[in-house]
This record gives structure tokens, C-alpha cells and sequence, in this order.
């Protein structure tokens, strides 16, 4: 049997919705989400030790944040919250496969879905799927280059390791900043509110690969206090009503090309990322399977270097 999975295949099957999943959901829509997110963004970077101390303690009770794989596993070292969630990890805590062509988790987190886009559609969960030209801000010529390719979602809980990383090595050629709403995206939401990450605001990144373009788009969420990248800082909290786009040279300075297994962004709190390939230009493993925990670094399948996709 092979190990590997066709992307034109979804990979299992999401929970049911229910009753509590949608109270969830109907209440979000009643909160201020953006000004709550701006509140707990302000709040995690308190430095009253008083303040920060204490905050730390009962957040690590909470969620069980495990620091034994932490660069810093002493919870009093930690400056403020913010501190706390955007930790780095011990060297070799996330090995890369060995095989050059294996796609690396780009985040520890949740599988939420995997498979192949139908007619330019992302399965979010069961009975709701979304557009990728509207996950791209309304770019329909940019979306056309994933359209038919693969695609895979990771939740990222409060207790996760909160940084992403290359799965691919890449070089960049655009972000674009996508305002929207704040709403929780874990699972219960995810079941329950339609287009959940197209009405998210969310960063776009475009990478050239050796197989064509990848997209790693890290969507926020409420109380997601700020996504970051490493070549542009912060990107988000600030937004707007109308997507922004920042185009990057192939050569020169302002040039970013990263390496699987970099580096590329972090989150506060929690949030999902999307990864895209172009059509025929990845293969899930067969083991992939919706609700499965995944770290950084593992084994997703294999990049076909010799596909021709652009």
C-alpha cells in the first residue's frame, strides 16, 4: 500500500456540529472582537512582575503550557505574557525529515483538514467550504495559480508553540494584509461559522519553491494580539478596509528567501495557518488525519520538484 495520499482525497472527516458549537459562534458575532484582541494585546506585554508573574502562573495552569522543550523552561524569565507565547524553543527540540522533498508542519497545532481544493474550494469543515480567491483579499489571478492544488489547515491552541516556520524553502515574492473580523478560530467555531477564515483578518505569503508557488497564510483570531514576520515585524494589529500589498525583488536587499525549517512569523495566543501548493506540486501522507496533534517540523508528504508547476 502506498504511503502516500492523493491530494484529490480529503483526509477524514470533521466532528458534528453542535448546539453549543453554534451558541458560540452566534455569541461571537455580539462581541467588540477587535477591541477586546487590543485590550489582551496590551495586557500580555505588562512588565509589573506583580502583574506579569501571577498572569503567567494562572495561564500556564489553565492551558497546560509545558517549557521542558522552552530555550527557557524558568516561567519567572519570562518578561511578560507575550513573552511566554512567543518562546523559543531548545536547538533540536523540531527536527526536519531527512528527505529533502518532505514538507515540513510549518507550526505545532490541531489538523484541522488536508486535500486538494474542488473548483477553487477549501473544505473547513464538514458542510462548510470557502473561496481561495476571498481568502487572497479578492486577488483572482493570484488564486488561479492554487487553484486544483492542495491544501492543509493547523489550528494553533494556547498551549502550542507559537512560531511558524518554512515546511518548504522559498523565496518571496508578496504579503498581502487582509483586515477582517476576530473570531476564535478552534474547532467548535470552525463547525459552526461559515467562511470563517475569509471573514478573519489574515496575513498572505507567496513563495517561489523549487515545485511553484506556496501560500502560507496566517489567519488572526480573538485575542490574537499581533502576527509577525521576521523580514517585516509587525504586521497586524493595525488594519484597514481594503487589503495592502507589499511586492518583494527577486534580487537586492529587500530580497527574502528562508530555508525549510526557518523561521517566518509568529502568533500571540492562538490561531490557524494555511499552507497551499500549486496543482500536482504536493502529496499528503496517508496518515494525516483531521483532530490529530502535529509538531513543527513533522513529516505532511512530499513536494514534486520535478512537476513543472508555476
Amino acid at each position: 500500500m502506498s504511503t502516500r495520499k492523493s491530494p484529490s482525497e480529503i483526509v477524514g472527516a470533521p466532528a458534528e456540529r453542535t448546539l453549543g458549537d453554534r451558541a458560540f459562534a452566534a455569541l461571537q458575532r455580539t462581541l467588540p472582537t477587535h477591541a477586546l484582541s487590543r485590550a489582551w494585546l496590551r495586557f500580555t506585554r505588562v512588565r509589573a512582575p506583580w502583574i506579569s508573574r501571577n498572569a503567567i502562573s494562572v495561564l500556564r495552569r489553565l492551558y497546560d503550557i509545558d517549557l521542558s522543550e522552552a530555550l527557557e523552561s524558568d516561567p519567572s524569565a519570562y518578561a511578560d505574557l507575550n513573552a511566554l507565547f512567543t518562546r523559543a524553543l531548545k536547538p533540536g527540540a523540531r527536527p526536519l525529515p531527512a528527505d529533502p522533498e518532505a514538507i515540513a508542519s510549518p507550526a505545532d497545532g490541531i489538523l484541522s483538514q488536508a486535500g486538494k481544493m474542488n473548483a477553487g474550494r477549501i473544505v473547513q469543515a464538514k458542510g462548510h467550504v470557502y473561496d481561495v480567491t476571498t481568502l487572497f483579499g479578492g486577488d483572482r489571478a493570484l488564486a488561479e495559480r492554487f487553484i486544483g492544488g492542495c491544501f492543509c489547515t493547523l489550528y494553533l491552541a494556547p498551549h502550542n508553540y507559537h512560531r511558524v516556520h518554512m515546511p518548504s524553502t522559498g523565496r518571496l515574492e508578496e504579503m498581502v494584509h487582509v483586515p477582517g473580523r476576530l473570531f476564535s478560530v478552534n474547532p467548535s467555531t470552525a463547525r459552526a461559522l461559515p467562511g470563517l477564515f475569509t471573514r478573519n483578518e489574515r496575513v498572505v505569503t507567496v513563495w517561489e519553491t523549487d515545485a511553484g508557488p506556496m501560500a502560507l497564510v496566517l489567519v488572526g483570531a480573538m485575542l490574537v494580539g499581533s502576527i509577525d514576520t521576521v523580514w517585516a515585524g509587525t504586521i497586524t494589529p493595525p488594519t484597514g478596509r481594503a487589503p495592502s500589498r507589499v511586492r518583494y525583488p527577486e534580487a537586492g536587499p529587500d530580497s527574502v528567501t528562508l530555508s525549510r525549517g526557518e523561521e517566518m512569523g509568529r502568533f500571540n495566543m492562538g490561531s490557524s495557518v494555511i499552507l497551499l501548493y500549486a496543482p500536482g506540486a504536493a502529496t499528503w501522507l496517508d496518515e494525516l488525519v483531521p483532530g490529530q496533534e502535529v509538531r513543527q517540523g513533522q513529516n505532511l508528504g512530499s513536494l514534486h520538484a520535478d512537476t513543472g508547476a508555476s
